[in-house]
């Protein structure tokens, strides 16, 4: 599925929820209802699957989702490396548990773009932690709905 296929489904007044998926976190963000601006939602911190889903549920429903946009960590040259495998795998796991579209976008470098970001809004290192993942998930997010 590409991002033109999910826009096309989208039921009236729903959005997308972006995720980083991390071995330790997943990072959240939200699209608006016009798929226009993604906005930086939670972290995640990793627990057993099911609690993960459970939790994922919870905002599924609390904020209006139809659909995923998930972040593929390629390699620089383009193939796909360990940490693609964990990613697609948790979102294979993830498909079983919740019936929704789910799109993959390429995320190189989007940690990278957003640490610079904070670096530069001169960020403590704490607040750095604390926010890198779902500022990483909405920078995917926003890389998506901006193919339009």
């Amino acid at each position: 599925m590409d991002i033109h296929d999910l826009k096309n489904m989208q039921p009236k007044g729903q959005r997308l929820l972006g995720l980083d998926v991390g071995t330790k976190t997943v990072g959240l963000a939200l699209s608006d209802v016009s798929l226009t601006i993604a906005t930086p939602y939670e972290t995640l911190k990793r627990t057993k699957f099911t609690k993960d889903v459970d939790k994922l549920r919870s905002i599924i429903a609390k904020e209006n989702i139809y659909g995923f946009v998930i972040g593929l960590p390629m390699n620089m040259d383009g193939s796909e490396g360990p940490r693609c495998q964990g990613v697609r795998t948790f979102a294979r796991n993830l498909a079983g548990k919740i019936d929704l579209p789910q799109l993959f976008w390429d995320e190189r470098l989007s940690t990278a773009a957003v640490t610079r970001t904070l670096l530069e809004a001169d960020a403590s290192r704490a607040r750095r932690a604390e926010v890198v993942d779902k500022m990483a998930a909405a920078y995917i997010l926003q890389g998506a709905l901006d193919l339009r």
